[in-house]
């Protein structure tokens, strides 16, 4: 299905660290379907992707978590990357974004690395969900159902494992926005 997001504005949570792929990916599916999307993070200026445990490009900042309203959004995208999902997990600044989000009942797109925030932040307990093989224990201990699946959607929660998932993860991101 091919959507118009005209309009729509999603958040990009990342810190350094992220798995490249993960956040450039969805953003430029987001972009083609017609949606704004914004790279918030912990500081100002650059933040810097990894290609797996290599850095790799840098990226503008368009606002940090202090900066960034949630009400100004229509979604948020938690990108992956070890670095990034042990880092952004304790950042109060962005749990306070993600939960924002989930109290709006706005939805969360999560891949990977990705969930440790959503675990850290007490938004997995009961929901079912998929990640990174690593996260499984850290979920399960949070109260998630976690299954190996492509991408899986449970209310707003919409999560993913890896990169290869990317296209469906990105797609259903859309769908959900869309409707």
């Amino acid at each position: 299905m091919n959507a118009s997001l005209n309009g729509k504005k999603v958040a990009i949570l990342v810190t350094d660290g992220f798995e490249q792929v993960e956040l450039t990916g969805p953003k430029d599916a987001l972009e083609k379907a017609g949606a704004t999307a914004h790279i918030i993070s912990a500081k100002t200026g650059k933040v810097t992707g990894w290609n797996h445990t290599t850095p790799a490009d840098t990226f503008e900042v368009d606002k940090t978590f202090e900066s960034a309203n949630i009400d100004d959004y229509d979604a948020v995208l938690l990108p992956g990357g070890v670095v990034n999902g042990d880092t952004i997990r304790t950042d109060e600044k962005a749990q306070a974004l993600v939960k924002g989000a989930a109290n709006a009942n706005k939805p969360i797109a999560v891949i990977c690395h990705g969930g440790w925030i959503l675990a850290s932040s007490g938004l997995v307990k009961g929901k079912t969900m998929t990640s990174w093989p690593s996260l499984t224990d850290d979920l399960k201990n949070a109260g998630a159902n976690w299954i190996d699946q492509q991408v899986v959607v449970d209310g707003t929660l919409i999560s993913s494992r890896k990169p290869d998932d990317i296209p469906a993860f990105s797609q259903k991101l859309i769908d959900v926005l869309a409707a």
